[in-house]
């Protein structure tokens, strides 16, 4: 690292933000997985992002890890599709023999496309459509059901098919996590899943029509650090599955207790969580509650996305205009809000380095904004950044997660480039769209 700073300064604190492999060239620019980010916005353009293969491999790892130290029965990791699902990551979650959730047609194909075999798809949803629930049906391993009018509605899908997934079905435990409220699900008054009434009358409907029912889901929220609040969810769901063993003598051969952990956005929300602490509680929470309760150990599945690939992606932007008003200095780039939302949304926080000469002074707190016609279209505030120029390079890490995934085509954005960096070679998994790519959903009609 050619840097002129401590361990414990700014940059390094940023740094550990970024993708493991982030380093600086002997000329002082950002590198990821061994790829001069200056060359890549030359070849591509901005705005592009690029996953570096070794940070999502080591998470990947670190998960799977964990899961099968801490937990003596079988467990599984399940990657999150929602968090971004293209066919290259798709194919990365083959390498590490990850289940794929998907909610709906849309995410199923990108997977069927992509290779993943049926055994390793699972299937989400709120509200599945008629075409959602065929895609399921012919593709899917398995279904969650979230209430009991969809599982009307499969019964006949899946007492036609020929190889019919099998079923879990989704809890609502009433406790959710501490997160942001637009990212809670597990509370009493949230859209998602079953009461227990409603979940013993879902048992007892699946057991009398002979579907394959084997397992239970839960989730309380995502972006979550402390996995506390997940116990009190968790023994309402085991007394629950103790109570549906006595009355029906059904047992889930599957538990999912969702997943959601967090990760640092920001030097301030350093150091990262802790992924283990997370996956120790949830493994020993289980296997002290089945064993009082006298149950079956379940498999065990954890389902992460923004924990598996948020540090390993990098948006890079160019800066345009720079201005100055009365108490803040303006840093104008050529992305923003129609490709991350989240700052939008949520009020998300991040950081940035510029990509050239990261170690230089700072030149005091600066907004970042993108070119939308909103106000809202500032991506981070008040951040201290060096003195910096149009047609310099800014790069905002932790971009895996729920950029891509939730990115428009506003003011007629064109979606950006993305790029799969591994030692020392990038590749593009998805190209930038064009003007034509925008006109071709049109109708070729003149009114």
């Amino acid at each position: 690292m050619h840097a002129t700073t401590t361990p414990d300064s700014l940059l390094a604190r940023r740094l550990a933000l970024f993708p493991l492999t982030t380093a600086q060239s002997p000329a002082g620019a950002l590198t990821i997985g061994g790829c001069d980010l200056r060359a890549l916005a030359a070849e591509h353009g901005t705005p592009f992002y690029c996953f570096d293969a070794a940070t999502l491999d080591a998470a990947a790892r670190a998960y799977q890890a964990a899961l099968a130290r801490f937990y003596p029965g079988e467990g599984a990791v399940t990657y999150a599709g929602k968090a971004y699902l293209s066919r290259a990551m798709a194919q990365w979650t083959q390498r590490h023999g990850l289940w794929v959730d998907c909610t709906g047609a849309g995410e199923i194909g990108i997977a069927v496309t992509a290779g993943v075999p049926r055994e390793r798809i699972l299937v989400h949803g709120v509200n599945k459509s008629d075409a959602d629930l065929d895609a399921a049906v012919a593709h899917a391993a398995i279904i969650v059901v979230d209430n009991l009018a969809e599982l009307q509605r499969l019964t006949p899908r899946l007492l036609a098919a020929t190889n019919p997934p099998s079923l879990w079905l989704r809890v609502r435990p009433g406790v959710a996590v501490d997160t942001h409220a637009y990212r809670q699900t597990g509370q009493e008054d949230s859209k998602f899943g079953m009461t227990p009434l409603e979940m013993m009358a879902a048992v007892r409907h699946c057991l009398q029509h002979g579907l394959a029912l084997s397992g239970l889901h839960f989730h309380q929220g995502s972006h979550f650090h402390d996995p506390s609040p997940i116990g009190p969810a968790l023994e309402i769901v085991l007394d629950l599955t103790a109570e549906i063993a006595s009355t029906t003598g059904w047992q889930p051969r599957s538990l999912s207790p969702g997943g959601g952990w967090g990760v640092a956005y920001h030097e301030d929300d350093l150091p990262q969580p802790d992924l283990e602490a997370y996956v120790r509680f949830v493994a020993e929470g289980v296997v002290e509650g089945c064993r009082r309760r006298g149950l079956d150990l379940p498999a065990l599945h954890l389902e992460p996305g923004r924990s598996l690939v948020a540090r390993g992606g990098v948006a890079i932007y160019t800066v345009g205009a720079v201005k100055q008003t009365t108490t803040r200095r303006w840093l104008f780039i050529d992305g923003g809000m129609a490709d991350n939302p989240r700052p939008a949304l949520y009020g998300a926080r991040y950081s940035a380095l510029p990509v050239s000469a990261p170690d230089r002074e700072s030149g005091g707190p600066a907004w970042i904004a993108g070119p939308y016609c909103e106000s809202g279209d500032i991506l981070i505030e008040a951040l201290p950044l060096p003195a910096m120029d149009a047609d310099e390079l800014l790069a905002i890490p932790v971009s895996g997660a729920y950029h891509l995934a939730m990115q428009s085509n506003y003011n007629g954005a064109r979606k950006p480039a993305v790029l799969w960096l591994d030692k020392g070679r990038a590749q593009a998994i998805q190209r930038r769209e064009t003007v034509a790519d925008l006109l071709v959903r049109d109708a070729d009609l003149v009114l």
